[in-house]
């Protein structure tokens, strides 16, 4: 049993919840909380860290995926200092980042009817999760980043995704123009919602292929991006509010396709 905050693997997992750098360096992320450890694929589980005051009530649950995985009793205490909630559910594992590319969510996804979210430099990591949740809910086959967004990995993001980010596929890319276009040349229409849209979201049909565009929480999308759209879609608004949430903008528009695909 592990009983001190200066043990190695103790110092690993705190690393891994405060820096990118050190999640990106060994391609692991923290999951906290049995619904995200029940969820977890258990081919990504690298190690699992249980509380002592748990370690009864954790393996009555998940006994069976337990078996199978390397893991370590920790002390209460030490628990709760590791531990990036403020109440600890009693388990968290490392799991093993997920890549892929723009090349393989095409392949897996139809030719006719597919569904994207593409997000220009999200910076609040629970609007990111938030997204990532809604876009499983909408059906949604991909969910493309520009490398500015904030990481996916960031543990309030991995909450808030509800254990999406296992199943949706997502891609950051350096270059988000040339992936727009890569999508259009694939026969998907892109759609940015813009203040200085003409025409509101519900005007479109969104049966066929399809990718909406949502940018920055504080500007919106930069005018290149923007300009690489088909069309620009607005959310009408009442009083003074002069925009959304990210998150819950990309949640009208995905909803609305999904709408339309159930009719």
């Amino acid at each position: 049993m592990i009983t001190s905050l200066h043990n190695k693997s103790i110092k690993e997992v705190t690393a891994l919840l405060g820096k990118k750098k050190e999640r990106d360096k060994r391609s692991l992320f923290v999951a906290e909380g049995g619904k995200m450890f029940c969820e977890a694929p258990a081919e990504q589980i690298s190690r699992v860290y249980i509380a002592q005051g748990a370690e009864k009530e954790m393996y009555a649950r998940y006994g069976d995926k337990l078996a199978a995985l390397s893991c370590e009793i920790v002390a209460d205490d030490v628990f709760a200092k590791m531990s990036d909630t403020v109440t600890p559910q009693g388990i968290l594992c490392l799991v093993r980042q997920q890549r892929y590319n723009i090349e393989e969510i095409l392949r897996g996804c139809s030719k006719e009817r597919a569904l994207f979210i593409l997000l220009e430099d999200i910076q609040d990591p629970g609007n990111l999760g938030t997204i990532f949740r809604t876009a499983e809910a909408a059906g949604a086959n991909g969910v493309i980043m520009s490398s500015r967004t904030a990481d996916v990995y960031n543990p309030k993001t991995i909450r808030s995704t509800m254990g999406a980010v296992y199943r949706v596929p997502f891609l950051y890319t350096e270059d988000l123009s040339s992936a727009i276009r890569m999508l259009q040349e694939n026969g998907t229409f892109v759609y940015a919602a813009h203040l200085g849209a003409k025409d509101f979201y519900d005007a479109y049909d969104y049966q066929k292929c399809t990718a909406f565009l949502v940018g920055n929480e504080a500007n919106g999308l930069r005018d290149e991006t923007a300009g690489c759209a088909d069309a620009l879609i607005g959310i009408p608004m009442e009083g003074k509010v002069e925009s959304l949430n990210a998150a819950v903008a990309s949640s009208i528009l995905l909803y609305e396709a999904y709408r339309q695909r159930r009719c």
